[in-house]
């Protein structure tokens, strides 16, 4: 018998997972903190399977999300970037996210690390909220507002409070797993 999982993910293998292994689950390095960044930049108007599915071909396009080689892309590799069909070629997201990779790198100086920037937020600790139907989940928080609003302060582009509260759920700073799913005891 399957485990009881959020309502959102069930009926694709991909996605559950997704769901199991990493939706929700804490995550404090700055590389992988980085590639939730760019995915879900590139997300926003789409569905999350759709970004799912062509991970690896963001992977691969933008050097395994290496911001520090992003930050000094030239512009004949941005070029290149839009025209490769493994990725959404979304010129405006595609700039994005240069301009992203150097605001990032600003406050991993200005912080010591994006992490401790993002986490800082939340008070270092995830959000643990108690949805029952993920349908009834938010699309934003007044914490997302805040995060969105500092960060296009920065520099930062497609950083819309909605992006962000994704964000925040994909990276284990709130953990939005249904009160019945296996998963919401154990991230």
């Amino acid at each position: 018998m399957d485990p009881v999982r959020c309502g959102w993910c069930k009926g694709d293998t991909l996605y559950e997972a997704y769901h199991d292994q990493e939706w929700g689950v804490p995550v404090k390095d700055d590389a992988l903190l980085f590639e939730f960044l760019v995915l879900e930049t590139f997300q926003a108007g789409l569905s999350w399977i759709t970004i799912l599915k062509r991970r690896e071909n963001f992977r691969i396009a933008f050097d395994h999300f290496d911001y520090q080689k992003i930050a000094t892309y030239p512009e004949s590799k941005i070029q290149n970037l839009l025209q490769d069909e493994g990725i959404i070629r979304n010129k405006l997201k595609v700039r994005a996210t240069v301009t992203n990779a150097i605001a990032y790198m600003a406050i991993q100086k200005e912080f010591g690390s994006f992490s401790n920037y993002i986490w800082q937020f939340v008070n270092n600790e995830p959000i643990k909220n108690k949805v029952i139907n993920y349908k009834d989940a938010p699309a934003n928080t007044p914490i997302s507002d805040k995060i969105s609003t500092d960060l296009k302060k920065r520099g930062f582009k497609f950083v819309g409070s909605t992006i962000i509260y994704a964000f925040m759920q994909a990276t284990g700073m709130v953990n939005d797993h249904q009160i019945d799913c296996f998963r919401y005891t154990k991230v």
